[in-house]
């Protein structure tokens, strides 16, 4: 439902725009951390809070996790879709994720494409490290290394090992752009 609510706004939008880079756009605006974003702005995490309470258990642990959250802000989608039909749910979805989708367009995140592309015409290939991992299960922190040639060209952190592999291509390309 979400995945298809987001395409139908993006195609219309970007008719002569190519499959890879639709592709791209819905991606990063469904993505994990988008729907953690859209669940907090939708209040959920103090909804799960109360309904913890009733039940006298701590959400704490869960509500500070992103891939819980963006499981229950999916699973909310569901529901309303089940609820409603698609016609009435789709407004609504792409509605919360509005500010998704105009991050999406303005500043694609797609970092590691971008080093790729441009590691390519050097010559060069990127490969990626996860460094440091820790954590539990419902929170991991992880650390990716960028190298070229067994030599670091950027190091970033995240809540996943695409967030952190993400946040070291960034890191080599400001590197890059710098030197």
């Amino acid at each position: 439902m979400l995945g298809l609510a987001i395409s139908s706004e993006l195609y219309p939008r970007f008719e002569t725009a190519g499959a890879g880079r639709l592709t791209k756009l819905r991606a990063q605006a469904v993505s994990r951390q988008a729907c953690a974003e859209v669940a907090r702005d939708l209040g959920l995490p103090d909804m799960l809070r109360a309904a913890a309470q009733e039940g006298g258990r701590s959400a704490e642990e869960l509500i500070g996790s992103d891939r819980v959250l963006a499981s229950v802000c999916e699973a909310m989608i569901g529901a309303v879709y089940l609820g409603f039909g698609y016609d009435r749910s789709a407004a609504a979805v792409v509605g919360a994720f509005a500010g998704q989708i105009e991050e999406a367009l303005e500043s694609p995140d797609d970092f590691k494409s971008l080093l790729q592309e441009r590691l390519a015409r050097r010559g060069d290939v990127v490969e990626y490290l996860i460094s440091r991992e820790e954590g539990p299960p419902h929170d991991r922190h992880f650390e990716a290394v960028a190298r070229v040639d067994s030599e670091e060209i950027g190091r970033g952190e995240g809540k996943s090992k695409k967030s952190a592999e993400q946040s070291a291509a960034l890191a080599a390309l400001t590197a890059m752009e710098n030197d």
